[in-house]
């Protein structure tokens, strides 16, 4: 089963990402994609390295080229998160860079899809503030909403994530009927 969980900052989506990850019953491959830039990056890193310890994770820290990655077939990846992974690939010297950056990104995400048995996808909501932004954060903003309705649309669940509540837009209804499945 393959997972889309979005939300804004702090909406609590990685937490929910988590506790459905837990729940599958098979070792969970946490695959962080952060860089962590300056001093807030850091401690970015810091405070989720902290708030997954004790969770028998599997961290893999892959900031490019995440298809790249070696899991079992019977695992759990939780990619954490889409929207850096697309910042990375995007503005890294060695990443992608903006031409073909959608179906870059999409085939990683794919080809990682296929080396496990369940995928979660976390991602950030941006660009619904109504500001203007410069053409390299535009061009990014477009992108990631390309990716998420491309990955929406073959996913089983789609999920975003508000204030902590789950409202999921495909697959079931609620943290309990997944973890029945």
């Amino acid at each position: 089963m393959r997972y889309l969980i979005t939300g804004g900052s702090g909406s609590g989506k990685s937490a929910y990402a988590e506790e459905i990850a837990s729940s599958l019953g098979l070792p969970v491959y946490y695959l962080a994609t952060m860089q962590a830039y300056g001093e807030e990056g850091k401690k970015r890193v810091k405070r989720h390295r902290l708030l997954r310890s004790g969770r028998n994770f599997h961290t893999i820290e892959k900031s490019l080229t995440v298809s790249e990655v070696t899991v079992p077939k019977e695992s759990v990846v939780l990619l954490e998160c889409l929207s850096n992974l697309l910042a990375n690939e995007m503005f890294d010297p060695k990443g992608i860079g903006a031409d073909g950056l959608v179906n870059g990104v999409l085939r990683q995400v794919e080809l990682l899809s296929e080396k496990t048995t369940h995928l979660i996808v976390v991602s950030n909501d941006i660009g619904f503030d109504g500001n203007s932004y410069d053409e390299g954060t535009s061009l990014y903003i477009k992108a990631l909403g390309e990716l998420h309705t491309r990955l929406a649309e073959g996913f089983e669940h789609v999920v975003e994530v508000v204030c902590g509540i789950s409202l999921n837009h495909k697959g079931p209804r609620s943290v309990n009927e997944v973890m029945s499945k």
